[in-house]
């Protein structure tokens, strides 16, 4: 790994992009779920069994023993993360110099 990539890795510019990917990723999969759920009169969700039976097989199989669609729909979350980083990492490059310390 290059010394700029481990100075741009360790900056808050980094963290604050991953942590914005994150969000986003977070807030696309809770409206997806609550779109999936059955809103309740005291305001709670009821996920649906076969939802529910999808997912905790989903957690219990390694990302390697997961189906082809299953893997592509967390590559398609794990390219957002790479295109936030890029981003980021182009223009912290920029105006570093392509020299810069940790933030």
């Amino acid at each position: 790994m290059t010394r700029d990539l481990e100075d741009f890795l360790a900056s808050d510019v980094a963290l604050e992009a991953t942590a914005a990917a994150e969000h986003d990723r977070w807030v696309h999969w809770q409206s997806y779920l609550h779109g999936q759920c059955e809103l309740l009169e005291d305001g709670s969700l009821r996920i649906p069994a076969r939802l529910v039976q999808r997912w905790k097989r989903q957690i219990e199989t390694t990302y390697q023993d997961l189906d082809a669609s299953e893997k592509e729909s967390d590559r398609e979350q794990a390219q957002a993360y790479l295109e936030t980083l890029r981003a980021s990492i182009d223009g912290w490059l920029h105006r570093s110099g392509g020299n810069s310390s940790p933030s």
